[in-house]
């Protein structure tokens, strides 16, 4: 009798655990999951040592380990969101960078200034670290680059930290089949130099 009591209890906990990560993983493949910011192209809206968590339907549902959509193909972000992205140059890496331009849009970058649709675009949250402007070798797209017209399903993206970020300026356009979710909470940051947590930071909404 204690024995098949035992038995019970054992296969009780054994549905709870697989009935839980069943849930963990539906959870993961369509509602949250997480990232960790590895560089400083987002500062100081993300800074390196930042754990994320982005909503993953807000651009449609994608079939995990996939680019295909269930639902959503259409779904293009709004101007300003942070986005998680599979890189166009290799699919093992994400990517983490603020939308600057949506289909049909005219980017130009001249002595630093984003102009879209040749009005001067001005981000609240974009920083420069370099005084100086490039204007030679394959690092002047930087500091000068365009007119680029953005292909439609694409996205055009750049990092906060506009002299540190390695973005659409250097290797082209997202596909919006590419973006795997948004940008929506802080929940843990390490800093890396310290090294320390940064409590400070947690709970904070990205925008």
């Amino acid at each position: 009798m204690k024995k098949e009591k035992q038995k019970s209890v054992a296969r009780d906990w054994a549905e709870a655990l697989v009935v839980a990560f069943v849930i963990a993983m539906i959870i993961r493949a369509f509602v949250l999951q997480a990232y960790r910011i590895p560089s400083s192209s987002m500062e100081d809206t993300l800074l390196k040592g930042d754990h994320i968590l982005a909503t993953k339907y807000n651009y449609g549902l994608t079939i995990p380990f996939t680019t295909r959509k269930i639902w959503g193909e259409e779904s293009v972000p709004d101007r300003g969101d942070i986005v998680i992205f599979t890189f166009p140059g290799n699919h093992a890496m994400d990517f983490v960078k603020r939308v600057i331009g949506l289909p049909g849009d005219t980017i130009e970058v001249v002595d630093k200034k984003v102009y879209i649709n040749g009005e001067p675009y001005k981000c609240p949250y974009e920083k420069y670290t370099d005084p100086f402007i490039l204007t030679k070798g394959q690092g002047k797209v930087r500091d000068n680059f365009g007119p680029v017209v953005v292909d439609p399903g694409h996205c055009f993206v750049m990092g906060d930290n506009r002299d540190q970020s390695y973005d659409s300026r250097f290797w082209g356009q997202v596909p919006v089949l590419n973006i795997k979710g948004k940008a929506f909470i802080i929940y843990f940051s390490w800093d890396t130099d310290k090294p320390w947590i940064r409590f400070t930071r947690m709970g904070q909404v990205v925008r």
